[in-house]
């Protein structure tokens, strides 16, 4: 590999894992940006939901359970709702700490690599 001032720099073995590493963590990233985006679009529908059923009069409404609908008591609905979005916002901020957890791996090893290769690696995205 080239480094910025034309010497040659010797890519070890801990150099290429510490790459693998950060390209998992990358990979991982933008996966987990992926599942908070539904997960965040989950949450927004299971507050719609319960809006739209707080603004009903009927006291059985349609439930889908998989893939069917089912008549079900509307307290009951409310109770399957609340819950629903508790499990979804325990999800959201699980995979929030898991993002901030893999940005800063992500940055301990742009430090390391950085400072060994200096402008001959690329990390940043563009």
């Amino acid at each position: 590999m080239q480094q910025g001032s034309g010497s040659e720099t010797q890519v070890t073995w801990e150099d290429q894992q510490n790459i693998n590493k950060f390209s998992k963590l990358n990979n991982r990233f933008h996966e987990l940006e992926d599942e908070i985006k539904f997960t965040k679009e989950k949450c927004d529908n299971l507050e719609d939901a319960s809006n739209e059923l707080i603004l009903t009069d009927e006291e059985i409404v349609r439930f889908q359970i998989g893939e069917v609908f089912a008549h079900v008591p509307k307290d009951e609905v409310e109770t399957r709702l609340e819950e629903m979005k508790e499990a979804t916002v325990k999800n959201l901020e699980k995979l929030e700490d898991e993002k901030k957890s893999i940005v800063s791996q992500m940055a301990e090893l742009k430090k390391i690599l950085y400072g060994k290769f200096g402008d001959s690696i690329n990390l940043e995205e563009d």
